[in-house]
């Protein structure tokens, strides 16, 4: 991807708010989408190439289910150019649901007295986090309340207790953050314990429906929030997690809205996000909030294919609060990385309870599949399930185009460090069933990689960890 700074708007300067209500519904409003112009914007996609605003407003207005299939299908053309079949997994694990604001949607708001408050000590965390490990997850992204207490340090000293942690065969190879915003010495404090990406969603790109939503706490400040992540990216952060809730206001506009932090970021940082999710509002205990903007199925799958054509390099997050019908069926259109086996009960994973009690989680999860039952539907499904942190680890981070970028980085890098995680979960937690059509399903793998001598070195690495025990093998 080439940097073209005519693109971007003069209010792209570091730390400043940047969203202009007015001019995404002008594109919304203004841009046509005729035939010629939405299949000339997907070939543009499909050579790798970074959306305008105008651009994805095309899209973004196109109403014919003719073209909406153009749309889906260049989303899956172009997720495999560029990811092939992998789908990436972790787990999320709540540290606290302690919280000091009051946001209409969600059930662990400080008005909300039915949810019992709880902070894991480390006792508490390590019980978690062997029994992630017991299951075979490598990665977490560990979730904090909006509190004082979950300051810097706290979260710091999470991350570090939960790198700790290793039981049998199990370890955790790359923790993510999804926590209140901090200042720039807050960030650098959470930096140096070694977290992977730090998330902070806006939940709405919308100020007015913003200030709505938030009714009381420091997270009614939209600013602060919006320029989160520039302090994060301040502290030497760079990859970074951003997001929408969709469902509190007009989807179109927080798919504009989220382009244009894109924009944003490689104007002012020269580096895009390293993930974009995509939430939809789902029940939750004592929610006191309209359906007026509903995402429908029809939209949701749209707009996830329009985020894939739109920003080809950045990772599509699609976690459990969808059904498994729903999560099938937009895997095609552009997610790589899913959760599985989920659990966002305070102590959840140790307990190993089942059945969801909405007054002790944040909101409904929709998918409570065992990490093992969507393996093997991923296996299935012809996906190489993959628990890799191999570029994090090596330093390769920051110019996260580089995947589409580097001619054969899937061949070279990617697939490779995909079989090898999976082999390891298939040797170490799969059940004998799942370990057969894994191992099937490596093998076809290997032959579509072709003899090269990289090929070979992988060979050499499988063999190396299904004979001698060895792990954590990866390019």
């Amino acid at each position: 991807m080439i940097y073209n700074p005519e693109q971007y708007s003069i209010k792209d300067e570091s730390m400043k708010p940047f969203i202009d209500a007015e001019e995404i519904w002008n594109y919304i409003n203004s841009v046509k989408s005729t035939k010629e112009r939405v299949r000339a914007v997907i070939k543009k996609a499909l050579n790798k190439n970074r959306l305008s605003l105008e651009e994805t407003a095309v899209l973004v207005n196109t109403t014919s289910p003719e073209l909406i299939e153009e749309i889906k299908q260049g989303a899956k053309t172009l997720k495999e150019k560029v990811y092939g079949n992998r789908i990436v997994l972790f787990a999320p694990l709540y540290v606290g649901n302690l919280c000091a604001n009051n946001c209409e949607y969600c059930g662990y708001k400080a008005s909300n007295k039915a949810v019992k408050r709880i902070t894991l000590n480390n006792t508490d965390l390590v019980k978690e986090v062997e029994a992630l490990q017991d299951a075979g997850h490598k990665r977490l992204i560990l979730v904090y309340g909006e509190h004082k207490k979950y300051d810097a340090d706290f979260i710091s000293n999470s991350v570090k207790e939960v790198y700790k942690v290793k039981k049998g065969n199990g370890e955790i190879r790359r923790v993510n953050i999804n926590a209140a915003p901090l200042d720039i010495k807050g960030f650098e404090t959470v930096k140096n314990s070694g977290i992977g990406t730090y998330q902070v969603f806006q939940e709405t790109y919308h100020p007015e429906t913003y200030k709505k939503v938030h009714l009381s706490g420091k997270k009614r400040d939209y600013d602060w929030r919006l320029t989160a992540l520039d302090r994060a990216q301040e502290a030497g952060i760079d990859d970074v997690g951003i997001g929408a809730l969709f469902g509190l206001y007009d989807w179109r506009f927080e798919v504009l809205s989220i382009l244009r932090h894109v924009n944003h970021f490689e104007a002012v940082y020269k580096v895009g996000p390293h993930t974009i999710s995509f939430p939809r509002l789902q029940n939750a205990s004592n929610l006191n909030i309209d359906n007026t903007y509903k995402v429908s199925d029809e939209d949701f799958t749209k707009l996830v294919a329009i985020f894939r054509l739109a920003v080809p390099y950045t990772g599509l997050i699609l976690t459990a609060r969808e059904s498994q019908k729903i999560r099938d069926e937009i895997m095609e259109f552009g997610v790589s990385q899913i959760d599985g086996g989920t659990n966002i009960e305070m102590k959840g994973y140790s307990k190993n309870e089942t059945e969801q009690d909405i007054d002790k989680e944040q909101f409904v999860i929709n998918d409570d599949r065992s990490l093992n039952e969507i393996m093997n539907e991923l296996i299935e499904n012809k996906y190489i399930p993959s628990f890799c942190t191999a570029c994090y680890r090596l330093g390769r981070t920051g110019e996260h185009f580089m995947e589409f970028s580097v001619p054969g980085f899937i061949k070279r890098f990617c697939t490779p460090n995909a079989i090898l995680t999976l082999a390891e979960y298939l040797e170490y937690y799969a059940p004998a069933k799942t370990k057969e059509a894994g191992y099937k399903l490596i093998e076809k793998e290997l032959e579509k990689l072709g003899n090269d001598k990289r090929v070979e070195k992988l060979k050499e690495k499988l063999i190396a960890l299904k004979e001698k025990g060895k792990r954590d093998l990866y390019f």
